[in-house]
């Protein structure tokens, strides 16, 4: 077992959602030492610093950063819901590193396209047409996996059929699969 536990020790207002949480917790022992397992094994993770050692995971909704001394979960419907999720990551934690013998620890880093790469890629017209007031907000709810790029008609236009592709491309390769909090 590499943890005992998670404590919270706050919540803040998400930023992503006005009526959600981020979560904020502490091992009660260094995570550093499980982030390359979870990089292995994960279809999830979707930035990975080894140097820094951070490691964000996708949720639906939202995300799970891992650091050393942290762990940091986003949109949150409650504080009892943030102390479920937050046994589920310790219950992983500690799962994937009982089999630490038998995963070949991944390295590699990952990096997640920033909100900019994606809104750069988009019509730009805040048309609205996708329910969100902006491109830029469009933008990070593709990030966040809450949109698909089919959500904006525009992209639909063959005019922008080499943009979409690149931002399927992109969403594809930084994304992985939605987090489950199972390993493979």
């Amino acid at each position: 077992m590499l943890i005992s536990g998670l404590r919270l020790v706050r919540t803040l207002p998400c930023l992503a959602e006005s009526d959600k949480l981020i979560v904020v917790a502490q091992p009660d022992q260094a995570l550093d030492g499980v982030l390359p397992l979870l990089n292995a094994l994960l279809p999830n993770v979707i930035s990975y610093n080894p140097m820094g050692g951070v490691m964000t995971l996708r949720r639906r909704p939202g995300l799970i950063t891992l650091y050393p001394d942290r762990v940091m979960i986003t949109q949150v419907a409650s504080v009892d819901e943030g102390l479920v999720l937050l046994a589920a990551v310790r219950d992983l934690l500690n799962r994937v590193w009982d089999r630490r013998d038998e995963i070949q620890p991944d390295l590699q880093s990952r990096a997640v396209p920033r909100p900019l790469d994606v809104y750069e890629l988009l019509p730009r017209t805040n048309c609205r047409a996708c329910g969100e007031a902006t491109c830029m907000a469009f933008a990070f709810g593709l990030l966040e996996g809450r949109h698909h790029p089919e959500r904006c008609p525009s992209l639909a236009d063959p005019v922008f059929a080499t943009q979409h592709r690149a931002l399927v491309d992109m969403l594809i390769n930084s994304a992985g699969e939605t987090a489950s909090l199972q390993p493979d």
